[in-house]
């Protein structure tokens, strides 16, 4: 059996890893993988392009290439292939932990503690939320949970489909870099550009994916599938984001409120556009958004095992046509070997035809061909 149906497996069961158990507390692979890129970048940094350049090219490199070996030590162990496309899923996947912390911004806010929701929710975010109010730490809360459901489930889901351990890692190293570095800041604004340009081009079709799967749940949270892409035609290019703007107004689409405004970060107003026509969020819609976000990813994981299984099945097509070409191939050129010593196609030996000159040798060819043909 070809490999690549157990990358199928594999995701699937990785999903359901993510789903019971969430990330480890401690010694998670992807903290000791930024560990390893702050590191580097004492030695890379410098304010310009080419430097980021550089520091993405490293750290991609090495971790593609890690999976390339992994996927390649697993060939014809299928178990083992299994055990590590499932290992790898649930290490790059953030579903039921991402729900988890919008849990907990949910129960401060319901106890109308304002001080530890802004606290806490410092894990979903990077504005800053020491003044936010009760419906802008919901709407912070439920537009993370939108644009990470897309980031930290639907996208590497893809990925690992298409390429396997080596996307699903690639994609987990692209994503982090761009949440480490891809900053506008001063520091970042030339260094992390590589950052930034590489995780818009991997989280492109994703995102939209995402939009698509996410209008498809709405129905689970009363939503209407149909007000879901509308708000996607008519606010996602609002928002200064070309990868969250689909996913946020599909959310935003779906639970019928209205999403985006204005945020601070480190101190800088940034206007995000609206997304959505309907009332402000309020913490009851957290609930609400997080069994949205559940049911995307279990659509994302479902779309990616059929992906997989899809292209595991024209993989083997094809491995089929190639070695029944190649076989009939060998098969004339036994029958065109033993024509050129005298020899009937039907009788042919398999040892190699003697030198002949060039030019009878091609007429016994064509003679050869014609004769095959009708027979």
């Amino acid at each position: 059996m070809h490999p690549v149906p157990h990358r199928a497996t594999g995701l699937l069961l990785g999903w359901l890893l993510d789903e019971a158990f969430g990330d480890p507390g401690r010694w998670h692979p992807v903290a000791g993988f930024g560990l390893v890129a702050a590191a580097l970048e004492k030695r890379t940094h410098a304010p310009d392009r080419w430097a980021g350049v550089l520091h993405v090219g490293l750290l991609l490199g090495t971790t593609v290439a890690g999976g390339v070996l992994l996927e390649r030590a697993s060939g014809g162990r299928p178990r083992l292939a299994t055990a590590l496309t499932a290992t790898a899923t649930w290490t790059v996947l953030g579903g039921r932990s991402l729900r988890r912390e919008a849990r907990a911004v949910h129960r401060h806010l319901a106890d109308g503690d304002l001080p530890s929701a802004r606290l806490r929710i410092r894990s979903l975010v990077g504005r800053e939320p020491s003044q936010l109010t009760s419906p802008e730490l919901a709407r912070a809360t439920v537009e993370s949970v939108a644009e990470n459901t897309s980031d930290a489930v639907v996208a590497p889901l893809l990925w690992g489909a298409v390429a396997g351990i080596p996307g699903l890692l690639g994609y987990r190293v692209i994503n982090t870099l761009d949440a480490m570095i891809g900053h506008r800041n001063p520091r970042y604004c030339r260094f992390g550009w590589a950052a930034a340009r590489l995780d818009d081009a991997a989280n492109w079709v994703p995102a939209r994916v995402a939009a698509l799967l996410t209008a498809a749940a709405a129905p689970l949270v009363g939503g209407r599938p149909s007000r879901a892409l509308h708000t996607v035609r008519a606010d996602a290019h609002r928002h200064p984001s070309p990868n969250a703007g689909p996913i946020e107004a599909a959310f935003a689409g779906a639970l019928g409120v209205q999403l985006g405004g204005v945020n601070s970060y480190a101190g800088v107003a940034e206007d995000r556009g609206t997304l959505g026509d309907g009332p402000a969020v309020t913490p009851a819609d957290i609930p609400r958004g997080s069994r949205l976000a559940a049911a995307t990813g279990a659509l994302a994981a479902g779309l990616a095992t059929t992906a997989a299984l899809l292209l595991a099945d024209r993989r083997i097509s094809r491995r089929g046509i190639v070695t029944r070409k190649l076989n009939g191939d060998s098969e004339i050129e036994r029958g065109f070997s033993g024509y050129v010593k005298g020899y009937g196609p039907s009788s042919a030996p398999d040892s190699p035809a003697p030198m002949v000159n060039r030019l009878a040798l091609q007429q016994r060819m064509r003679d050869y061909l014609h004769a095959h043909s009708r027979s």
